[in-house]
């Protein structure tokens, strides 16, 4: 999944020891989100999103892989993606 976190925590000037701190996760959380390495839960996401007032879906957004992957599947069971 792909997210906008770093990008943001720079916008502010916060450190990751500083968001990490806001969050109630470790550093290397903060680090290991950043990189792409671990996904948040969705209370983390939740938490990320509150921390910075922004919707989650403005942080993270799942790859263009992996909606690909998934549509065969969608596709195999009868199932139709439906786009607003």
């Amino acid at each position: 999944m792909k997210n906008r976190l770093r990008a943001l925590r720079i916008e502010r000037r916060w450190s990751q020891a500083v968001l990490a701190h806001a969050a109630g996760v470790s550093q290397q959380t903060i680090q290991s989100v950043e990189t792409g390495k671990f996904n948040p839960s969705l209370p983390l996401a939740f938490t990320f999103a509150r921390i910075l007032q922004m919707r989650i879906e403005d942080i993270f957004d799942p790859d263009e892989d992996s909606r690909m992957r998934k549509r065969p599947i969608l596709m195999r069971e009868g199932l139709q993606m439906r786009h607003p």
